[in-house]
């Protein structure tokens, strides 16, 4: 049996999705506290509201 008929399809996906979910979910949340230290005024500037992104 040659060595690519033995392999796994995809053996490591779930980890690497499982990685991407947890890195996204980390930004997600980096970005909302940095926009909750902004004032009104700089939300403003930037073109958001509170409502917005919460």
């Amino acid at each position: 049996m040659e060595f690519h008929e033995n392999r796994a399809k995809a053996p490591f996906k779930f980890y690497v999705l499982m990685g991407r979910w947890v890195m996204q979910t980390w930004r997600a949340r980096q970005t909302r506290r940095a926009l909750d230290k902004l004032s009104d005024e700089q939300l403003k500037d930037v073109g958001l509201r509170r409502d917005d992104y919460c």
